[in-house]
């Protein structure tokens, strides 16, 4: 009688408190139809604080060392001011409770300011939902976000992501699976609300760009992956965007005004003017913009999330304005590429990031990107197998102290190969 009143009374609750929400904006079509997306509480202020400790923590998602490695390296370049450092927890097959269960001794012994978390793939069991999937999910991810408070660090509640079709799943069988992940995605907006965490939601995002990826370029674009499980880089970006939005992050990046009557260049912090001369001013800056290469029609590219959510627009501006120019149109030139702009293109802004896939940036960012890289992979071995290794049994302090030895130098490659870059820009009428 018991268990059958708690899950009557946690069907109420829920119902109750999604009847005072609002709900997200559909996509037109009945694919969407059977789906309930409470609201995502929106965050205008910057969470993040100058030198927190940022863990990042999931399942077999995070463990693929993509979406986290967007995260850390995004935050490496394009706020270095923050100076944010990273550990990955990613654990294949891992659930809310089995983190519960190693957070003690895999992550809160680092003293973690902040973290984010990304369960309910695994919690949700593959199958349509069932009020015992939530119950379990609730009293779990509620108990994590209380290990982390209680050990002083934020958090940020992420939502699962979306499934997607594989060769054993029909489409029905697939909504099943996405309007469960929905009903957990709801339940961490409600644990959030209620302990007064931050949320990020990978789901709705995920789900939506999906959709809009299959219009756009094809029934074969995965965003969930090609296993229906795993995203390849397209729908690791989306998970970022999310996680980064979550911290507050503004996306300015830089801002570039040029007066072209005057030739003056005014630069925002972070960039610094080294020389000019005629059309062309020489630019140092220690703020790089987030570079991402691919073709944009292909579900392993980040560029191609780029066209379906608005990272570029949102978190990744470096935008240059023009005014007071006598032509109609000019060229800019920046590194090896140029590119032409109308006159009130320019006097409205451009966002270099966006429209330079290559930039005098790419070189100096894809060696930051690769350290990161290169640590991530080392937490994975430090966490996962020699943090619970024979040796760790007998004697962990020792284990992570020689751990930590092995890592401390992969760390410090990440701070070594984010230098500043100089680079120039040139404008001349066309």
């Amino acid at each position: 009688m018991k268990s059958f009143l708690s899950g009557v009374l946690g069907s109420f609750v829920l119902v109750t408190w999604c009847g005072a929400q609002s709900w997200e904006q559909k996509p037109e079509g009945v694919d969407f139809a059977e789906f309930q997306p409470v609201k995502a509480p929106a965050n205008s202020k910057l969470l993040l604080r100058k030198g927190d400790r940022l863990a990042i923590c999931g399942d077999s998602i995070t463990e693929q060392k993509m979406y986290s490695r967007v995260m850390e390296t995004y935050l490496t370049v394009c706020v270095p001011e923050l100076a944010v450092t990273v550990r990955q927890y990613g654990w294949g097959g891992e659930t809310a409770p089995g983190f519960l269960a190693r957070v003690t001794n895999d992550c809160l012994r680092f003293k973690p300011t902040i973290a984010t978390t990304c369960y309910g793939m695994n919690d949700h069991g593959y199958r349509p939902y069932e009020e015992a999937i939530g119950q379990q999910y609730r009293a779990n991810q509620t108990a994590i976000v209380q290990a982390f408070k209680g050990a002083g660090a934020r958090v940020v509640l992420g939502s699962p992501g979306c499934v997607g079709l594989r060769k054993d799943w029909d489409a029905a069988s697939v909504k099943s699976k996405n309007l469960n992940l929905c009903t957990l995605r709801n339940i961490d907006i409600e644990i959030g609300q209620q302990a007064g965490v931050s949320f990020a939601d990978v789901f709705w995002p995920m789900l939506t760009a999906g959709y809009a990826a299959q219009q756009k370029y094809g029934a074969d674009y995965a965003i969930a992956g090609q296993d229906g499980v795993h995203p390849g880089w397209a729908g690791h970006l989306v998970m970022a965007y999310a996680f980064l939005k979550a911290f507050g992050l503004d996306g300015e990046i830089g801002r570039f005004t040029v007066d072209l009557g005057a030739k003056q260049l005014h630069l925002s912090k972070g960039h610094e003017l080294v020389g000019r001369k005629d059309h062309q001013f020489q630019i140092k800056s220690t703020r790089y913009p987030f570079c991402a290469t691919g073709d944009a029609a292909k579900d392993d590219s980040i560029r191609s999330a780029m066209t379906l959510i608005p990272f570029n627009q949102e978190l990744n501006r470096l935008t240059l304005f023009a005014k007071n120019g006598s032509a109609a149109k000019y060229k800019v030139t920046w590194g090896e590429e140029s590119k032409s702009y109308t006159a009130e293109q320019l006097a409205h802004g451009v966002n270099l990031a966006e429209d330079f896939v290559t930039n005098p940036f790419s070189e100096a960012f894809g060696k930051v990107d690769a350290a990161v890289a290169a640590k991530q992979d080392y937490e994975t071995r430090q966490i996962k197998l020699l943090f619970h290794g024979p040796e760790a049994k007998l004697e962990m302090e020792a284990v992570e102290k020689l751990t930590e030895r092995v890592r401390a130098p992969l760390a410090a490659a990440i701070k070594s190969a984010c230098v500043p870059v100089t680079h120039t820009l040139g404008l001349t009428p066309e």
